[in-house]
């Protein structure tokens, strides 16, 4: 691979990436361009696609500068995208179909509520290997049926093509070979069964969903389509893309655990945790089961659960005026030695794994008159290590994943205080690698073993070998069991506000 590089995209709820890496594994060049969202109505959430798609051209265009490159130096490309978030288009045009609705619109809420009649409704969870809430893809793809005419008649006419970002990429940035998906982002798309590898008919015909329109399944390393791409000196190429994945399996492939125990926590608006578990899937529990990748014809699985607020919570104690900028955070909560006492349960949004409880609400106790907004950022920092503690057990019970260390990315995580503590509270390593494009990375490492840059996983380029900082967990285990005791209290009073 002299001289040759591999393009990795990385297209998100709030931004588009593109980085170059070369065989070693180094960022050879980087792009980034945030992008909006739309309001139309309170509770809705929406994306442009034409802007998605500029975003991603814009961003590989600022790699190839900072590289100092041509598109024709690209071997190959990888792209990881959002899940639920249903672009959609006309497949003889090639023009858009209304906005895309995102994973935060909360518009099908009725309809959720109506498959609660469906006699097949308690398989849901087991085929899907999650349950399907007012974000996901199928809810949005059956309210788009019902009251989007334009794209009911697309969908009767046999020209509607839908898909997640990733897809829309490749049709919208150059050539689709065939209309397609990875199975993680089929996954996403709520439609596709992890464990059967297959669509799950008798969901999609009970919501009336476009069948026909519906990309096909494939496997993580696959020709997709190919990219057209021009450089800043009018160079042109055309570009393979080599492999597609969802955008939280990416990266707990980018943060090199691939191994069953291995698990990596990504902290952004939410926080997310996911453990591979191996080949075969557990059975269903209150975690989300996911079809991750597969290399070699082997199949990598893992859990998944969700602290719902991370990032909002930080932005609503900006509002209240703890601090200014987020990254005030961490020195603020560093300034005192503990919570003094303080326990705040941040159920804004509800509480997920292992209560699922959507109707509790965000609590503070343990409050005095000397309480200062100091001890509340150090509790909220305390919040997380607990649900992060709740959740690792959690999937210690459904599948048996014994989780050693956890590698830990994301805004957050930037913060010594807050992997510290998170690291204290879980009694097990915490490990910030120094490049924290995972997500990225592993776009442009499966291309790589597709382009046959390496010939496995095991020769992939160590993401440690970069830089690390580990914190050791601190604290006697009966000292981590007490405040978990006295965090489970707050929890059970948080409940069932609603």
């Amino acid at each position: 691979m002299t001289d040759q590089l591999l393009l990795s995209v990385d297209q998100g709820g709030s931004g588009s990436r593109a980085v170059l890496l070369d065989s070693h594994g180094r960022v050879r060049g980087y792009g980034y361009r945030s992008l909006g969202r739309l309001y139309p109505q309170p509770g809705w959430v929406e994306q442009e696609p034409l802007a998605v798609a500029a975003s991603v051209r814009e961003a590989i265009g600022e790699a190839l500068a900072r590289a100092k490159t041509s598109p024709r130096q690209i071997l190959a490309c990888g792209i990881t995208s959002q899940r639920d978030t249903v672009f959609a288009w006309d497949g003889e045009t090639g023009v858009p179909i209304g906005n895309a609705i995102t994973w935060q619109d909360l518009r099908t809420v009725p309809l959720v509520a109506e498959t609660e009649g469906w006699p097949h409704a308690g398989e849901r969870r087991a085929r899907l290997g999650q349950f399907p809430g007012p974000y996901c893809s199928a809810m949005h793809m059956a309210w788009r049926m019902r009251h989007d005419d334009a794209f009911r008649a697309a969908a009767e006419s046999g020209r509607l093509r839908v898909t997640l970002s990733a897809g829309w990429l490749v049709q919208a940035l150059g050539r689709q070979r065939e209309h397609a998906l990875d199975y993680s982002l089929m996954q996403g798309m709520t439609v596709f069964d992890p464990r059967r590898r297959q669509l799950w008919e008798e969901w999609i015909a009970y919501l009336n969903l476009p069948r026909a329109a519906l990309p096909a399944p494939r496997p993580t390393l696959h020709h997709f389509g190919d990219l057209h791409l021009t450089g800043a000196d009018g160079e042109r190429a055309e570009v393979p893309v080599l492999a597609l994945i969802a955008d939280q399996q990416a990266a707990l492939f980018g943060y090199d655990c691939r191994r069953p125990g291995q698990a990596a926590a990504t902290h952004g608006t939410a926080s997310f945790i996911n453990a591979a578990v191996g080949a075969q899937p557990p059975p269903q529990g209150v975690c989300k089961t996911y079809f991750a990748w597969e290399l070699g014809g082997v199949p990598g699985y893992t859990l998944e659960a969700d602290l719902t607020v991370t990032g909002a919570a930080v932005r609503w104690m900006q509002q209240m005026g703890f601090f200014h900028k987020p990254a005030e955070l961490g020195p603020l909560a560093a300034s005192v030695p503990d919570a003094a006492g303080v326990v705040f349960v941040p159920a804004f949004t509800g509480l997920g794994v292992p209560t699922e409880d959507r109707s509790a609400r965000g609590t503070m106790f343990g409050m005095t008159l000397d309480t200062s907004p100091a001890h509340i950022a150090r509790a909220f920092l305390d919040s997380l290590g607990f649900q992060m503690r709740d959740i690792l057990d959690t999937m210690q019970q459904e599948a048996g994943v014994n989780v050693y260390e956890l590698r830990v990315g994301g805004g957050l995580s930037a913060s010594d205080v807050a992997c510290q503590t998170q690291a204290d509270l879980l009694g097990i390593p915490l490990i910030r690698a120094a490049d924290t494009e995972t997500s990225a990375r592993a776009a442009g490492l499966l291309a790589g073993l597709a382009a046959g840059v390496w010939k496995s996983s095991d020769d992939l380029p160590d993401l440690l070998a970069g830089g690390a900082t580990t914190f050791e967990p601190r604290g006697t285990p009966s000292e981590r069991a007490e405040r978990l005791g006295r965090w489970r209290r707050a929890v059970e009073r948080a409940r069932h506000w609603e």
